[in-house]
């Protein structure tokens, strides 16, 4: 048997050489494909390997953002205000007319009001004082006051006595100003006094003798001290 000839021998090693570099190059070009989609120490991200139509899950809202917090309850101020009650005080003043005078003394919620004209017409009052400073005092014979306390400054009302109205204004009196009274027994008669100082010092009083009203002496206004028919008494301030 005869060996294959050398020709024979160089074609089938050429054959073998050019099948192996065309493997090699295939090889290589699917690996450097491979590479360059996912180079070496990247990261995939989850959101890249979801399957198609998969929707991400919605994000919280942002607290920050307008609208995205609840709103605040609103708050306004009162428009109420709140009332002091009425102080600790005495007024003393004229009416309208300038025919009586009339004075006020506020204690503690109560008071205690005088109307006299300083010769024969009088009334004492009383009642309560309301947290806003509105009065309402009532005397013998349906007689009435009517007033308001102005931010402890001053009283301004009315009196009805005798079938008429006075309307009147009672400052804030500092002492010696305000209302003074006197009770006693002279020569078997019976002697009430009441008396109004107003600020300036002129004073109106009416003295009651057994039920016989008429103009009261002047009192000393340091000390209380009056003389009524030749007897010395003390008229006292009042309060109720």
């Amino acid at each position: 048997m005869k060996r294959p000839g050398p020709l024979l021998t160089l074609l089938a090693g050429l054959v073998l050489g050019v099948f192996l570099l065309t493997l090699n190059a295939a090889t290589g070009t699917r690996t450097a494909s491979a590479d360059q989609k996912n180079p070496p120490g990247a990261t995939v991200s989850p959101a890249a390997s979801a399957a198609p139509g998969a929707s991400a899950s919605p994000s919280s809202p942002d607290p920050s953002s307008p609208g995205s917090s609840p709103s605040a309850p609103s708050s306004s101020p009162s428009s109420s205000r709140a009332v002091r009650p009425a102080p600790d005080a005495d007024y003393a003043g004229r009416t309208d007319d300038d025919s009586s005078a009339v004075a006020v003394s506020l204690r503690n919620g109560k008071a205690i009001a005088y109307f006299c004209d300083g010769h024969d017409k009088e009334s004492w009052l009383k009642g309560d004082v309301g947290s806003d400073g509105a009065m309402k005092l009532t005397g013998r014979g349906g007689a009435e006051l009517n007033g308001t306390l102005d931010d402890g400054r001053r009283i301004r009302g009315t009196v009805d006595l005798g079938g008429r109205r006075y309307g009147f204004t009672a400052d804030r009196a500092v002492k010696p100003s305000g209302l003074y009274r006197a009770t006693s027994t002279v020569r078997g008669a019976k002697i009430d006094g009441g008396w109004i100082v107003l600020p300036g010092g002129r004073q109106v009083g009416v003295v009651d003798r057994d039920g016989t009203p008429s103009k009261a002496p002047a009192i000393d206004p340091e000390t209380g001290a009056v003389t009524i028919d030749g007897h010395r008494i003390v008229a006292r301030p009042v309060t109720p």
